[in-house]
């Protein structure tokens, strides 16, 4: 996708859909871009200066044609948790460094690999980051004083309870009046910016009626100054950088993760085609630059990207519009927002953890008792009760052991024969009995993948069912998709164990993938390529010319229909050999 051909044949009407929507999504944006920044534990500006910065250039650079970027709910355990840590300049650094690597991650084609991050590991993630946020609101929504912030869940209630007797009925009354004015306003009007209105309303309520009652912006963070930060680079050093190497990778991760999942709503809105590298690339050039002029992280966001496809946006110029929006109400408005209260900012947070929850999903999969709701709990309790890099980890590795085990137990190895009364004499596993087996031939067939987590059953098997010492093993491997060192290995075993019984080993219907890695790593040779057949007839008719006839004498097995005709040669033969 040229950056050229977004805007091809851009006309009017595009651009009068795009000034629409850009507008209405800036004025959304707002007030969600100071909460983000107050929840973060940084200045409420700093939320303004990401939106019209990364806003601008996530939209310029970035590969959907109608993703809006700006500080999201995501990132605020992240950031609040580095903040505390290591200060807004660290959080400035570890910004840039993130950026760097969603660049190279784009550089090095990696978008496509955030979709292997299973589901319930990102509903688990997502739903205990809505607790986390929900949680942190509870003291401006009461009115708390003196508390001081916490990254971890168990602290914040601790420091929470610990403070309950201080809270303000003012900062009560504030918050309910936004939160019912949002909700009233989100049900009648669903097109208006609910939260902007709710915001409004409630601090129009408490100048008038609580006027020096309330905890506002100015009085917390001081006023809000009505220009953009002059530009300066965050002070670099080799300790900084190792120190902030894993918290820049986490917040490169969930940045990726979220802008993707968000093209993706965006396609299925409009039947749009993502560029996921781009994208990537995009997102990692608006996280490089944001931080020169005093902005935090930032990635795509869901609800302001569909806000903006349901408002008629046409091309990425309607995310750039809306960066200049918020930038002209900086410059205008910017003292007005000091009058803001902190009671009418926890209400908007609190609506934004409650709709990103995921809670239908999170239900569902739970319900589902499998070892996806175990994925799903696992991730969840560790982001509500450790932190996020833990969570993820730890829940991507339990899904991976999950799905080795699954995979490991897809895996089918079954002693077959053909049946005479089936169309082609198709081979069953219930032809072979304790009195209806081939003591010569032994022909099994393999379903699933032969890798590392399989590899081991596999080769169990076959050797407990290998009993007979048959001069001929046939494996049946059609339906074995891929097989990687360790079956290959597993492979070898087999194959040298039926050697040592001066058996022969054949393989029918094997699949590409399969056949090219036996063939690289030589098993193919050692096999014999004229052991390779395309199809199981053709296999067993070489069997049966290989057998020796003398133990066919006297067999009262009959596994295969020619089994007659061959104990009637061997008795013509026996005679005149003698």
């Amino acid at each position: 996708m040229k950056w050229s051909g977004r805007f091809e044949g851009y006309n009017i009407e595009q651009l009068r859909r795009d000034l629409t929507a850009g507008l209405i999504v800036g004025v959304v944006a707002i007030p969600l871009g100071m909460s983000f920044a107050i929840a973060s534990g940084v200045k409420p500006q700093f939320g303004i200066y990401t939106i019209i910065v990364a806003g601008f250039l996530i939209s310029l650079f970035g590969g959907s044609r109608f993703q809006i970027g700006g500080p999201t709910g995501a990132f605020v355990p992240i950031l609040l948790g580095i903040v505390l840590q290591y200060g807004y300049e660290k959080l400035l650094l570890a910004g840039m460094m993130a950026g760097i690597i969603l660049v190279l991650m784009g550089i090095l084609r990696l978008g496509a690999l955030i979709q292997y991050i299973p589901r319930p590991v990102t509903v688990g993630f997502t739903s205990g980051i809505a607790i986390i946020i929900f949680s942190s609101q509870i003291a401006n929504f009461l009115g708390l004083q003196q508390m001081k912030s916490h990254e971890d869940f168990l602290s914040t209630m601790k420091e929470i309870g610990s403070h309950l007797a201080t809270w303000n009925i003012y900062s009560v009354i504030t918050a309910i009046i936004c939160l019912a004015v949002t909700l009233a306003c989100t049900k009648a009007f669903p097109k208006l910016p609910a939260t902007l209105i709710g915001l409004i309303f409630s601090s129009v309520a408490a100048i008038v009626f609580f006027d020096g009652k309330v905890a506002t912006i100015g009085s917390t963070f001081g006023a809000i100054p009505h220009t953009l930060p002059a530009f300066s680079f965050p002070s670099l050093s080799w300790d900084s950088i190792a120190q902030l190497i894993q918290p820049a990778f986490v917040i490169a991760m969930l940045g990726g993760i979220e802008s993707l999942l968000s093209a993706v709503v965006a396609d299925g809105m409009t039947g749009s085609r993502h560029n996921s590298n781009r994208e990537l690339i995009g997102q990692g050039i608006a996280n490089i630059v944001t931080p020169l002029f005093g902005g935090i992280p930032a990635t795509g966001a869901i609800a302001r990207t569909a806000t903006n496809i349901k408002n008629g946006a046409a091309t990425p110029f309607s995310g750039m519009i809306h960066a200049g929006v918020v930038l002209l109400v900086l410059l205008l408005l910017a003292p007005l927002a000091s009058s803001i209260p902190l009671a009418s900012m926890a209400p908007i947070l609190m609506i934004v953890a409650w709709n990103m929850s995921e809670r239908k999903q999170f239900v569902h999969i739970l319900k589902a008792k499998t070892s996806d709701s175990l994925v799903l709990l696992t991730t969840f309790l560790l982001t509500v009760f450790t932190n996020l890099t833990i969570a993820v980890e730890a829940g991507l590795i339990l899904a991976g052991i999950v799905f080795v085990k699954q995979m490991r137990d897809t895996l089918v190895v079954s002693k077959v024969l053909p049946d005479p009364a089936t169309k082609n004499e198709k081979v069953k596993a219930y032809m072979v009995k304790e009195n209806h087996d081939c003591p010569q031939v032994s022909i099994y067939t393999i379903e699933g993948a032969l890798f590392f987590g399989a590899a081991n059953r596999f080769e169990q098997e076959m050797m407990e069912m290998s009993h007979l010492k048959p001069k001929i093993v046939l494996l049946r491997m059609g339906k074995v998709p891929f097989i990687d060192t360790t079956g290959e290995a597993a492979l070898t075993s087999i194959l040298e164990h039926v050697r040592k019984n001066d058996g022969t080993v054949l393989i029918s219907g094997i699949q590409p993938q399969p056949r090219a890695h036996l063939r690289k790593n030589g098993l193919e040779q050692l096999i014999g390529a004229e052991h390779f057949f395309e199809h199981t007839g053709e296999a067993i008719h070489y069997s049966l010319a290989h057998l020796d006839y003398m133990r066919c004498a006297g067999c009262k097995q009959f596994a295969f229909r020619e089994c007659a005709a061959l104990q009637q040669q061997v008795a013509v033969d026996a005679p005149s050999k003698g």
